[in-house]
C-alpha cells in the first residue's frame, strides 16, 4: 500500500507498511467500504497526524483511543474536530484546563487542533479509523500494532519528547517509552466522567512548555485560533 505520509515518517515506518498485519488493515477497510459502511475520518485524513507533525518536529505526543464517530468530526488528530463542529465534552475540558493553567482562552465553538500539530504536538489515536456511530469498531483490526510501533520509534530514535498520558488507556502505553530519554506526564482522562479526578489541575500545558524550554526547544502556543 502506498501510504501518503510525510517523508520522515515514511522512512521510519516503511517496514510496518509491508507487514502482514498492515495489509490486513487495508483489506479490512476496503471490505468495509465495499459493504457500504461509512468510515471516519475520510481516507485523506486517516494519516493526518503524520502529515501535520513531521517525525523530526515531534516535541509532544498526546495519545487518544478512538476517532470521533459522528459526521464531520474526525480528521485524523486525536481530540480535535474539524472547523464548524462543536467541541465534544473532553475537548471542552482540555480547554478549561488550559485556561486555568496558563490563562489562554479558546474562542467559543472552536475545536480544530491543527495549529498544535503544526508546532510539533503529535495527536495520535491508537486506532486511526472507526465505523460511523460505532465507537471502538476498528480498535481490534491491527491499528494498535501500528500505533504502538509509532510510539516505540519515537522512543528509540528521538530524545526529549514529552508524552502526555491521559487516562488508563493512554497510560498503558508507558511501557513503550524509554523514560531515561523522554518525559512522561500522567493525569486522569479529560472526559466528564473523570476530569475532576486528576485532569483538572494537572497543569500539563505549563509543565510541557517548561520541559521544552529545559530541552532548548520552543514552547507550544496552546492557542488554537
Amino acid at each position: 500500500m502506498d501510504v501518503k505520509i510525510e517523508p520522515g515518517w515514511k522512512e521510519v515506518l516503511k517496514d510496518e507498511f509491508n507487514k502482514p498485519y498492515f495489509e490486513q488493515i487495508v483489506f479490512f477497510l476496503k471490505t468495509e467500504r465495499m459493504a457500504g459502511k461509512t468510515i471516519y475520518p475520510p481516507g485523506s485524513h486517516i494519516f493526518n497526524a503524520f502529515e501535520q507533525t513531521s517525525f523530526e518536529n515531534v516535541k509532544v505526543v498526546i495519545i487518544g483511543q478512538d476517532p470521533y464517530h459522528g459526521p464531520g468530526q474526525a480528521h485524523g488528530l486525536c481530540f480535535s474536530v474539524q472547523d464548524g463542529i462543536t467541541p465534544p465534552p473532553s475537548l471542552v475540558n482540555i480547554f478549561k484546563e488550559i485556561k486555568s493553567d496558563i490563562g489562554v482562552s479558546v474562542p467559543a465553538g472552536k475545536g480544530n487542533l491543527t495549529r498544535w500539530a503544526q508546532q510539533g504536538v503529535l495527536l495520535l489515536n491508537a486506532a486511526l479509523t472507526v465505523r460511523a456511530n460505532e465507537p471502538f469498531s476498528h480498535s481490534k483490526i491491527g491499528w494498535a500494532t501500528f500505533t504502538d510501533a509509532v510510539i516505540q520509534k519515537i522512543s528509540d530514535l528521538r530524545s526529549g519528547v514529552i508524552f502526555l498520558l491521559w487516562g488508563k488507556f493512554a497510560q498503558e502505553k508507558q511501557s513503550l517509552i524509554d523514560e531515561t530519554r523522554h518525559h512522561v506526564l500522567k493525569a486522569a482522562h479529560p472526559s466528564p466522567f473523570s476530569a475532576d479526578k486528576g485532569f483538572f489541575g494537572c497543569r500539563h500545558f505549563s509543565k510541557t512548555n517548561n520541559l521544552l524550554l529545559q530541552e532548548g526547544r520552543d514552547p507550544i502556543d496552546w492557542m488554537i485560533a
